[in-house]
């Protein structure tokens, strides 16, 4: 059974650019990870100043997997000139987990 991971992230208005800069930096570091099934950045439109990063893996395990090796090493790169790591471009970060009981898609004709 599949299961998404949502990452809420809470990034102030002068973050915003920063964080979408070093998404589309690491694109394609999670497609080819096994058990990978999606992913979206949603950007908040209003009501609230939180991101939503939105995966989808074939299971547990394939989410942890990628965690512990291609994720980790993702956010260990980056390092400025001077040997020091970015400032997080979110203040605040949470992991919602859900299996997927139900879904449909568009009908084709």
């Amino acid at each position: 059974m599949s299961v998404v991971k949502i990452n809420v992230l809470t990034v102030p208005g002068e973050q915003r650019e920063t964080l979408e800069k070093r998404f589309a930096s690491r694109a394609h570091t999670v497609e080819s990870s096994d058990g990978f099934e999606w992913f979206e950045l949603l950007r908040p439109v209003e009501g609230t100043d939180s991101y939503l990063v939105y995966t989808r893996w074939r299971d547990e395990e394939s989410f942890q997997a990628w965690m512990e090796g291609p994720m980790k090493a993702a956010h260990q790169g980056g390092a400025a000139e001077s040997g020091e790591r970015p400032k997080p471009a979110a203040s605040g970060s949470t992991l919602w987990s859900f299996e997927v009981v139900q879904q449909a898609a568009p009908k084709t004709d």
